[in-house]
C-alpha cells in the first residue's frame, strides 16, 4: 500500500484493498450481490474529478476503463454503472459496478438499496484474486 495517502473512514469499512494503479486505489465493495469496484485517486484533499490536474483526470478515465473491463472479464455483465457521488463521502472516489439484468437492485442504482451482504471469506478470496489477475496487479 502506498504509505501517507489517508482513505475515507466510511471506504476504508465499507470495501476491501485489492491493489494500486498507477493513480488509484481499488476497493472492492463488501457486498457480495454486485461486482464492485472503488477507485480512489491517491491524491489526498480531492473531492471532485476537477480538482485533479489534467493528466490526472485522464488517468483517473483510462483507469475507470481498465477497472470496467477487469469486472466484465470476472463477472460478465448486462451494464456497467460508472458514478461520482460524493454526498455522504466527500473524498473523490469512483463506483464502477457491474450489473446484471435481475440483481438485488436492478433496474434502479445500488446506492442506498439496501445493506449489504458480507462475503463468505473463501469467495472473497476468489474474487480478490481473479480481479488482482484480471487488473494485472
Amino acid at each position: 500500500m502506498t504509505t501517507g495517502f489517508p482513505l475515507d473512514d466510511r471506504l476504508a469499512a465499507d470495501t476491501h484493498h485489492v491493489g494500486d494503479l498507477p493513480l488509484c486505489r481499488v476497493l472492492l465493495m463488501r457486498d457480495r450481490r454486485y461486482a464492485w469496484l472503488v477507485l480512489v485517486p491517491r491524491r489526498p484533499g480531492m473531492v471532485e474529478v476537477a480538482d485533479l490536474s489534467e493528466a490526472d483526470r485522464a488517468a483517473l478515465w483510462r483507469e475507470v476503463d481498465v477497472a470496467g473491463a477487469a469486472l466484465r472479464a470476472v463477472a460478465p455483465c448486462d451494464k456497467l454503472n460508472i458514478g461520482a457521488l460524493g454526498n455522504i463521502v466527500r473524498q473523490l472516489h469512483v463506483h464502477v459496478v457491474a450489473r446484471v439484468a435481475g440483481d438485488a437492485a436492478w433496474p434502479g442504482p445500488v446506492w442506498g438499496h439496501s445493506p449489504a451482504e458480507a462475503y463468505v471469506e473463501s469467495e472473497l478470496v476468489t474474487r480478490v484474486q481473479a480481479l488482482k489477475e484480471a487488473l494485472k496487479l
